[in-house]
């Protein structure tokens, strides 16, 4: 008995060296110091002997208990206070870490200066359904079913008089439905195209705008978008307006700015003409009047739209569009 009993306390003193943790401490005392642990088991065992010997073999186990007891107390307290070997040692005196933080997505960064700009300038900013009406989508605006420049948007159908709506400007119709001019609004928002290649994404993002009232001009469209480019790419910034063909705009014109790449001087980016298109505007036709009851002998106005992942690759210089959906941290952390 004498013999295993000081085994027991050889075999415990060892195992307690190697713990470092107070998991391994808990593991260790109900093994050794628990009810059902292998002292506790050992000293029951002290009745079976002979009575002469009994005396000597329960005097040995309380001094074997009470050591490996006094040594499992230390133990924890090196474990507590870290200082316990291998063990991590915290130091709350020192400056806490601080986790990282996510970044907005540089299209939502666009999207959001481009309204904060239009805000600044009286517009209200507004939103409507991705899933649209032919009706509103087309028809209301200057495309009967008929049109030709219906194939410029390739749609997604849904079904024969449901889309995925290909631009924002079905908000606008909406808009002049419930309410009359004065009318300032740009609508942000996700549009959907069956277009994908190097340059073109089948979903992308659009801001267009409206403003109808009394004696709108084209000199008011040109100051708006001027102080628009201006306050988006700097005031330095040279910018164009090329006579172009939108249905539901007349006379139209695109907006062309000097290229920020090359600085005008010409590259591959702008097919080297030292300009790039950002956006397109026009004044409001007056047959989209007559689907929203407004008198077009009364008012005039102008819309425009632009594509929100084109302007934040000229802003930040970015050369494929892809990278705004492939979620490269590397890519997004820059912002």
């Amino acid at each position: 008995m004498k013999e295993q009993l000081l085994k027991l306390e050889k075999e415990a003193l060892l195992e307690l060296k190697g713990i470092n943790d107070p998991s391994g401490l808990e593991k260790f005392r109900i093994k050794y110091l628990g009810k059902k642990g292998l002292l506790t088991a050992g000293m029951k065992k002290l009745k079976d002997l002979p009575a002469g010997e009994r005396p000597e073999a329960g005097k040995l186990a309380n001094v074997v208990k009470g050591n490996l007891t006094g040594h499992f107390e230390e133990a924890r307290e090196r474990v507590a206070s870290g200082k316990a070997e291998g063990a991590s040692f915290l130091d709350v005196t020192l400056p806490g870490r601080e986790p990282l933080r996510g970044n907005l997505h540089p299209v939502t960064l666009v999207i959001k200066e481009v309204c904060q700009i239009f805000s600044r300038m009286g517009f209200m900013v507004v939103k409507g359904p991705n899933v649209e009406l032919d009706y509103y989508n087309f028809e209301a605006l200057n495309l009967p079913k008929d049109h030709p420049a219906r194939d410029m948007q390739d749609t997604f159908y849904i079904s024969g008089n449901v889309v995925l709506r290909t631009h924002t400007s079905p908000i606008q119709i909406r808009v002049m439905e419930a309410k009359k001019p004065p009318v300032s609004v740009i609508a942000p928002g996700k549009v959907y195209r069956r277009d994908s290649d190097v340059s073109h994404t089948p979903m992308f993002h659009q801001v267009e705008g409206l403003l109808v009232d009394k004696d709108v001009s084209f000199g008011d469209l040109k100051g708006t978008l001027t102080s628009f480019v201006h306050q988006m790419f700097g005031s330095d910034t040279s910018l164009r307006f090329r006579p172009s063909f939108f249905p539901f705009t007349e006379p139209s014109a695109e907006v062309d700015i000097r290229c920020v790449m090359c600085g005008g001087k010409g590259c591959r980016t702008c097919s080297h003409t030292g300009w790039l298109e950002i956006l397109g505007s026009g004044m409001v036709d007056p047959n989209v009047y007559g689907f929203v009851d407004y008198d077009p002998e009364v008012y005039t106005g102008f819309a425009f739209g632009m594509g929100i992942e084109r302007i934040a690759m000229l802003k930040y210089g970015i050369n494929d569009i892809q990278l705004f959906f492939k979620n490269d941290m590397r890519f997004l952390r820059q912002f």
